[in-house]
């Protein structure tokens, strides 16, 4: 192979006949490989200790085997630096500052021993006690800056706890404002109850297009805000020739030719409606109060019905009382007094919402709401005290009095209709004396409506003995 010439403490290989200084592979080599790569000083370091040897090398020693150390380490340090550069570019904010070299440690391959490379246990003592110190030395975490907070870090963690400790009692913190704002809504009455007490009566309509859903809550709020414009005050002062008795007498005429046409139920709510309201404005003759009383119910059909019934249908039904001139005259005078505005709520609007909200509601039920409703309507002091919503509530609260609904009024039934069970009182203890004083009333309509079977005979049940005993 060659032979080995010593020169004080250079050792010098001849290979094939030409000269290798081991000097010049142990500085420049590494310079080279540094300036190129750019990876720091580690070969550099590296090389000069392989060279810092204190007697000449062996043939053995020598050579290759020197050399795939040195390049072995300088890629052991290639891969540091590569992990440490991705390390930066793949951090994350919170990991800013608490960076790299344990996350290298983590992920760098394990050094392979510098031992089984050099000649197999022949190698030189010193050049393995350098690859030591160098792999030790690389697990020495490099000084690092923290920025933000890390779970690492014990005075990060304090500062944290710290932190949340001053938030969670910033949360627990009331204000003397929310306080008072509090303790004012609980004694108005409207602080939020759980909705656990609350149905939704609209569930089972989810897929029912008619039903409108999505808009039904804006739709009766929108009537509530509305209902006092279709709403009579007390008027018979101002009518010379009629008064409250007569007003009921037509409407309970009214109920019957209602019951005789098959109308919807709506039909008659409106004209009792258009009545008043017409009434409220123009001085009317005794005479023509029934004239007064088919126009109404003629305009009401054509607003409500599919097939409205003729004029000459209600000329007939009045025992011929009137011509056809005449109930058109009057029809033509009703709608230029109420100038056309016929889109009312009525209290059958709000019947249909709060039978609904009354859960668990049967035909029963809403058969009984209807015949205290009627009634109701059919007495002037009920529709000039209180407004169309309020008799609607008032109408199913009396009802569930009368079958003995238990509770009386549910949380239900006050978020719907606005109203609590004070509230009703009034309201409903008149619907009751009017529902125990109707068997003996010479106005039968009614009464002889709900006592067929096909109502469910619930004008003949006994009237709520509570709210009786109340209003007497």
């Amino acid at each position: 192979m060659g032979k080995t010439i010593e020169t004080g403490n250079n050792a010098v290989k001849e290979i094939n006949g030409t000269g290798v200084n081991i000097d010049y592979l142990n500085e420049t080599a590494p310079k080279i490989e540094r300036e190129v790569s750019g990876i720091g000083n580690e070969a550099w370091k590296v090389a000069s200790r392989n060279r810092m040897c204190s007697r000449p090398l062996k043939e053995s020693e020598i050579g290759l085997p020197v050399i795939l150390v040195t390049n072995n380490l300088i890629e052991e340090v290639k891969q540091k630096n590569n992990v440490v550069a991705n390390g930066r570019n793949r951090r994350v904010l919170k990991d800013i500052g608490n960076l790299v070299n344990d996350r290298a440690l983590q992920v760098k391959k394990p050094v392979t021993d510098v031992s089984n490379v050099v000649g197999a246990g022949k190698g030189p003592v010193a050049t393995r006690v350098a690859t030591k110190k160098l792999v030790e030395k690389k697990h020495v975490p490099e000084t690092v800056i923290v920025i933000s907070s890390d779970d690492e870090s014990e005075k990060s963690k304090l500062v944290g706890r710290r932190v949340s400790k001053e938030g969670s009692s910033r949360k627990d913190v009331k204000t003397l404002t929310s306080i008072l704002t509090a303790r004012s809504k609980a004694a108005c009455g409207l602080a939020k109850k759980p909705e656990q007490s609350l149905v939704n009566i609209d569930a089972t309509d989810l897929e029912n297009e008619l039903a409108a859903v999505e808009y039904v809550d804006d739709i009766y709020k929108f009537y509530k805000l509305t209902e006092a414009d279709g709403r009579v005050h007390d008027y018979m002062h101002l009518q010379p020739d009629i008064n409250a008795k007569m007003r009921s007498i037509l409407v309970d005429w009214l109920v019957e030719v209602h019951r005789k046409f098959e109308l919807m139920p709506e039909t008659l709510y409106l004209t009792i409606n258009i009545i008043d309201r017409f009434l409220a404005v123009k001085v009317v003759p005794r005479r023509e109060l029934q004239l007064v009383g088919i126009s109404s119910m003629l305009i009401a059909c054509k607003y409500e019905e599919i097939w409205a019934p003729e004029v000459g249908d209600f000329i007939c039904i009045s025992d011929n009382a009137y011509i056809r001139e005449q109930v058109l005259t009057m029809e033509k005078a009703i709608l230029g007094k109420l100038e056309w505005y016929l889109t009312v709520p009525t209290p059958y609007v709000f019947l249909v919402r709060y039978i609904k909200a009354s859960v668990l509601s049967d035909k029963e039920m809403e058969n009984m709401v209807f015949f205290l409703a009627e009634l109701g309507l059919m007495q002037y002091p009920v529709v000039i005290m209180f407004c169309p919503s309020l008799i609607a509530a008032s109408a199913v609260y009396a009802a569930r009095c009368t079958l003995d609904k238990s509770p009386f009024w549910t949380e239900t039934l006050k978020h719907h209709t606005g109203y609590s069970e004070d509230m009703l009182m009034d309201c409903a203890k008149l619907l009751v004396k009017f529902h125990s004083a109707s068997a003996e009333s010479k106005l039968k309509a009614v009464q002889k409506k709900f006592s067929g079977a096909d109502r469910g005979a619930v004008a003949l049940l006994t009237p709520a003995k509570s709210l009786l005993a109340q209003s007497s």
